[in-house]
C-alpha cells in the first residue's frame, strides 16, 4: 500500500483548500496512475474481439513503420 505525508495548505478559516506531498510521493502516485491505467487498458484490450498477435510480430510492425518516416 501506497503511504504518503500531505502537508495541507488551508484557507483562512481553516478549510482545506489545496494539497502538497514530497516528490517522493508525487511520483510513486504517478506511478500507480500509470499501473492502473495499463492494467484498464489490458482488461479493455482483452474484452475486445479484435485479434491479437504475438509481441514479438507487433515490435517489428512498430519498427517497420518508424523506419517509413
Amino acid at each position: 500500500m501506497l503511504t504518503v505525508h500531505p502537508q495541507y495548505i488551508t484557507d483562512d478559516r481553516g478549510k482545506k483548500i489545496s494539497v502538497v506531498l514530497p516528490m517522493r510521493d508525487f511520483r510513486a502516485i504517478l506511478e500507480e496512475l500509470e499501473e492502473l491505467e495499463d492494467i484498464r487498458l489490458y482488461d479493455e484490450a482483452k474484452k475486445s474481439d479484435e485479434p491479437s498477435i504475438p509481441i514479438d510480430e507487433a515490435f517489428e510492425l512498430i519498427e517497420a513503420k518508424r523506419k517509413l518516416r
